[in-house]
């Protein structure tokens, strides 16, 4: 992970990075044409006219010509620098409110994850705003692919309510992805209570709503929420088309509705969208071409993973990709879809709708952390792993987050995914 350090604003504008270096050696050539210039005149002056004595040792005449000569470039190098970054912060600081150090700093930091690797997130829910949260600090070409199927809670009335796009989904990757002041990501997240007509929604559901309203278009309203937070990268719907999951139970049952199927009490068979072949964002096909990266989870595998990839230009764009493919297992089960499962079941059933060996390399947890569950929220049950898979290999890391062991922390998931995939 690129990390610029707190040291002096001086030393810091020397940092790679920061495209200065360029402009201050162009500045420093200028002042040597320019001291060339006057100092040969002043030499001819010299010959012919006689000079007071003063000038004699202003211009350091005693001092033997090579010493003077590095005296003087040391000199107007050091004073060249400091009226460099002197002029800059001045600068700066007539725009920008607040310490130059940091803004400078930012800077630099901004042109690193410019730089980066372009990643492609695919997912929904908490799991792909964790690990947003976690390759924002890596590189600022991220593109989340995100699931359209939720019909739950406030996502859903409005979703109903308006023909929108569920917002939900799309709310957390974006508040993950944002630059803005904590106060802004904050309100997007405020979840209204009571029993009036707005408990239950969030803040940031009903501001995509409306953003959708008035620029005519989810997309737009995606494109507006993200310049308004200064997001670092693009979060895209894996389709424009309004979709429904469905899942067949192994009791026989069909279930409609993505909020539903948690809650059937039967293991899943499989799952399917309603229409069967939405058509794919051609932006979304177009970040899954270009990518360095593709990275499949972490997040439900049966109602924010495979949504994704239900829609069949996604699946082929995938498998066509010449990115490096990473799969992020989860590090607990999920009651009412993924109970009892390994790691091995978890790669199993998204290879029988991806397609067997696309998936590189996979990426799990490989610490447990014991946790006592009370009646309110039981213990979570971690994946087991399963070294024993022949392909595609399987990385363990401690992917856990301390407070909340059926998470990932954004920090160590993105640590662990540049060592697995970004080198």
């Amino acid at each position: 992970m690129s990390r610029v350090s707190s040291r002096s604003p001086i030393l810091v504008w020397l940092r790679p990075g920061a495209y200065l270096k360029r402009w201050l050696l162009l500045a420093a050539l200028a002042l040597v044409m320019l001291s060339l210039g006057v100092g040969i005149t002043l030499a001819d002056f010299y010959r012919h006219e006689p000079f007071p004595e003063f000038v004699y040792y202003l211009t350091l005449q005693f001092v033997p010509r090579l010493v003077r000569g590095v005296l003087l470039a040391t000199l107007g190098l050091a004073l060249g620098v400091v009226a460099t970054v002197g002029f800059s912060r001045s600068l700066l600081g007539a725009i920008l409110p607040g310490p130059q150090g940091p803004v400078i700093r930012a800077a630099i930091e901004r042109r690193h994850l410019q730089a980066g690797p372009r990643i492609v997130a695919i997912g929904g829910g908490t799991g792909l705003s964790t690990l947003l949260k976690g390759l924002k600090e890596v590189t600022a070409n991220l593109t989340a692919i995100v699931t359209v199927a939720d019909d739950g809670g406030s996502s859903g009335r409005l979703r109903r309510d308006y023909g929108i796009l569920p917002p939900g989904d799309f709310r957390q990757c974006l508040v993950a992805l944002a630059d803005a002041e904590p106060q802004m990501s904050q309100l997007l997240e405020h979840r209204f209570g009571g029993r009036s007509d707005l408990a239950g929604h969030s803040f940031g559901n009903l501001f995509l709503a409306a953003l959708a309203e008035s620029t005519g278009s989810f997309e737009r309203a995606l494109e507006e929420c993200s310049r308004v937070l200064a997001v670092r990268g693009r979060v895209l719907p894996a389709t424009l088309t309004p979709v429904t999951l469905g899942a067949e139970l192994a009791d026989g049952r069909t279930v409609s509705g993505e909020s539903a199927i948690g809650h059937a009490g039967s293991p899943i068979s499989r799952v399917f969208l309603e229409p069967s072949s939405p058509v794919a964002s051609p932006e979304a096909l177009a970040a899954i071409g270009d990518a360095d990266a593709i990275i499949v989870g972490p997040g439900s595998l049966y109602t924010s993973i495979l949504p994704n990839l239900l829609v069949p230009e996604i699946a082929r764009a995938v498998r066509e990709s010449a990115a490096r493919k990473i799969y992020v297992c989860n590090v607990a089960t999920e009651p009412g879809e993924t109970v009892g499962y390994a790691v091995g079941d978890f790669v199993r059933i998204l290879e029988s709708y991806l397609g067997v060996g696309v998936v590189d390399r996979v990426l799990a947890n490989d610490r447990l952390l014991v946790r006592e569950g009370d009646d309110n929220a039981p213990a979570p049950e971690p994946v087991r792993l399963d070294f024993r898979m022949a392909s595609p290999p399987v990385v363990g890391a401690d992917l856990l987050n301390e407070s909340n062991p059926a998470r990932h922390d954004s920090r160590k998931l993105a640590a662990a995914l540049v060592e697995v995939a970004l080198r």
